[in-house]
């Protein structure tokens, strides 16, 4: 080749070369530009209403994904999740964050609708997507843990049980080097690993609260329950409308120029009030072989510290989550300080919403009227209360608050076992930094603001 074919080759190669690198950041520029219109878009989250929050919160959540690492040909089964909803809720993060450890997706698991404890033969099976939107879990989830559905299977290989230890010799270190091994060689090789044994919250527990939250973020109800929430929570608001109505025209002396956006929003205060006899008995023995006698609470101690949180006398209905066996008991209606207005789901008029559900369900209800409360009041050693002010910490921490005791924050949360200020509960929100579940799930150590 002469010089001149050569001087030719090598203008043309730089003239390719000079015309990647400008597409190359064209398509950069291009990049940042959407980058900084979308985080623009989804910033301001103080003055977004709680309505609002859970799109704003899946917009975020699918910003923040990365779609690496979970295989879609690899299985994971666990057994039928039992117990109580937030048991179950509990049980099915922690079979998500195995399979992830295992790098496989798994396979949507059967929850319990009913509750039994002991005759394990009697729990009614329920599916997860009878519960939650299984679409949306993997949607908000992607790349972190996936859920695959049994028609998924290819079926190529046979199953590989893999029988989970237990006794005092079965460690947390020794576990955790038991789901290593599954994870590489023959074990590996197998399209479905099934663990046999013990339901997942017995399971030792490796993974750290972050991880938890990721995954309760992505469980969102079934339009149907949803629904029924909605109801329960809209006939709360409307009494406390109704209430703070009749007071302001009051106040008022019907001024027609006075307006109050009170009256438009009619916050309320939910409290989760254990005091039934079964969780006495347990409470009073956990005391005792705890050595903390911060556990149990009773109905009057309860009744004067959620008085002493609100200084307003503007009516406010205070929505008393409570045992079916405490509908039939007037004492927890009786003695609230003026302007607290308390209603249980008889009172309130929506008892036949629950009483067509199955326990799960009717949880699921509570739990959701809950968690959309203006204030939440709970006991810090309930699995209920702590899932709740779990779930409300990752709310306000993806908003940029972290703390909420020296300042007010639009979503307080409180527990009335332990004494706060002005003889009040203790401010709540949630350690996110605990290395396992287990130090939120019954101690007060989860108490921090």
């Amino acid at each position: 080749m002469d010089l001149s074919s050569k001087s030719k080759l090598s203008r043309l190669i730089g003239c390719q070369l000079t015309s990647l690198t400008y597409i190359c950041l064209a398509l950069v520029t291009m990049v940042l530009f959407l980058r900084a219109v979308l985080l623009h878009s989804f910033s301001g989250y103080g003055v977004i209403e709680w309505n609002n929050l859970d799109l704003i919160l899946s917009h975020s959540l699918l910003l923040n994904s990365h779609d690496e690492g979970i295989r879609r040909d690899k299985y994971l089964e666990v057994p039928q999740i039992v117990w109580g909803l937030n048991n179950q809720k509990i049980a099915f993060a922690r079979a998500c964050l195995t399979a992830r450890m295992l790098n496989r997706t798994l396979l949507m698991p059967s929850l319990s609708a009913s509750l039994f404890y002991k005759e394990i033969d009697r729990l009614q099976p329920i599916s997860f997507d009878k519960v939650f939107q299984f679409d949306k879990f993997n949607s908000l989830c992607k790349g972190f843990v996936q859920l695959g559905r049994y028609s998924d299977l290819k079926n190529q290989t046979g199953i590989y049980d893999l029988q989970k230890g237990s006794g005092r010799k079965w460690t947390v270190e020794r576990d955790m080097e038991h789901l290593k091994q599954s994870s590489r060689g023959h074990v590996d090789e197998h399209e479905v690993i099934r663990i046999v044994g013990k339901n997942p919250f017995l399971w030792h527990d490796h993974w750290p609260v972050e991880d938890y939250a990721r995954v309760f973020e992505c469980l969102v109800l079934v339009d149907e329950i949803s629904k029924e929430a909605d109801k329960v929570v809209s006939k709360i608001r409307q009494i406390g409308k109704k209430h703070r109505s009749k007071t302001e025209m009051i106040q008022s002396d019907f001024d027609a120029n006075t307006e109050s956006s009170s009256t438009a929003t009619a916050p309320y205060i939910a409290v989760h009030m254990r005091v039934e006899i079964d969780w006495m008995i347990h409470c009073k023995k956990l005391e005792q072989r705890s050595g903390v006698n911060q556990i149990c609470s009773s109905k009057q101690e309860i009744i004067e510290r959620v008085g002493n949180i609100v200084s307003s006398e503007s009516p406010t209905v205070v929505y008393l989550a409570v045992a079916d066996s405490l509908l039939n008991d007037s004492s927890i209606l009786s003695g609230w300080k003026k302007g607290l207005l308390p209603f249980e789901k008889k009172k309130l008029g929506v008892d036949g919403i629950y009483k067509k559900h199955p326990y799960l369900i009717q949880s699921a209800i509570d739990y959701e009227v809950c968690s959309r409360a203006d204030i939440f009041v709970g006991n810090s050693f309930s699995t209920f209360s702590s899932l709740i002010v779990l779930e409300r910490t990752q709310k306000m921490k993806r908003m940029g608050i972290t703390r909420s005791c020296d300042i007010d924050v639009r979503w307080p949360s409180y527990a009335y076992n332990i004494l706060g200020e002005s003889n009040g509960p203790q401010k709540w929100m949630t350690n996110m930094s605990d290395s396992t579940l287990q130090a939120i799930s019954y101690g007060s150590n989860a108490i921090t603001c």
